[in-house]
């Protein structure tokens, strides 16, 4: 039975197809009885068999999802030198490290506090690792604020002084804004009032937006997100997982070699 329902349903979804995506004037070559049996056809199908319909959503997902990754790859590639090589984004660990691991994070974000703690095992136990640290504020204004502070202050705060700060300025408890930022940065020895007066500057603005830019054509709906070689990591998934990843591009270039 499964073979004729097949081939019933396939032949009224091509004859469907076909209508859809006709000019009207090509439509018009169906007569009103054959619209009429068509349609027929296909509420039949259904009605009888409705888990068809549970079956196409699935597929439809499936293929959503894979568009979705083959459109990140496209990105990955065309804005890799703006992912990995920016010179608009802080850097912590080894500079000239052979792995990159780039972290979009927001301040504000209790996954990437909690991922805080496996990134800095990461770059104790990996003297070889880059990681690049880009604002990406989605949690709101605090949020927003807290990037333009930590922005400015990396024009005064380099290497391990700039990871420093970002570490006190993620580990703070309760919610950060600007003020909280700043207070943070004033016990790094940070300038306050150039830190104001650069963190209001069109220039700290269009690293944001740059980056909510990027972040947006690489599909990516929340914090914390890591992009490492050829994939986009989502979500806190342990110091583990990123390691077995890391291992994996030094052996062939690519997170998974199988």
């Amino acid at each position: 039975m499964f073979r004729p329902l097949a081939l019933t349903l396939a032949a009224a979804t091509a004859l469907v197809g076909v209508m859809a995506h006709q000019p009207a004037a090509a439509q018009q070559g169906f007569s009103s009885d054959q619209r009429s049996a068509i349609e027929a056809i296909i509420k039949d199908v259904l009605l009888k068999n409705p888990e068809i319909i549970q079956e196409a959503l699935v597929e439809l997902e499936r293929r959503q999802q894979q568009a979705q990754v083959d459109s990140q790859k496209q990105v990955l590639v065309s804005e890799r030198a703006a992912i990995f090589e920016s010179p608009k984004s802080a850097v912590a660990g080894n500079p000239q490290g052979d792995v990159v691991l780039v972290e979009f994070f927001d301040y504000n974000c209790g996954f990437c506090k909690r991922s805080l703690v496996d990134i800095q095992e990461l770059i104790k136990q990996d003297a070889k690792l880059k990681v690049v640290l880009k604002d990406f504020p989605v949690l709101g204004a605090d949020s927003v604020e807290a990037s333009r502070v930590a922005i400015a202050v990396k024009n005064q705060l380099k290497g391990e002084k700039y990871w420093a700060f970002h570490v006190a300025l993620m580990s703070t408890r309760g919610r950060i804004n600007g003020a909280k930022a700043l207070e943070v940065a004033k016990e790094h020895g940070v300038n306050i009032d150039q830190a104001r007066r650069e963190m209001e500057s069109a220039e700290v603005r269009s690293v944001i937006e740059e980056t909510v830019v990027l972040g947006d054509r690489l599909g990516l709906t929340g914090t914390p997100a890591f992009v490492l070689a050829d994939e986009i990591v989502f979500g806190a998934v342990g110091v583990d997982e990123i390691k077995n990843r890391i291992t994996a591009v030094r052996k062939c270039g690519k997170t998974s070699c199988a």
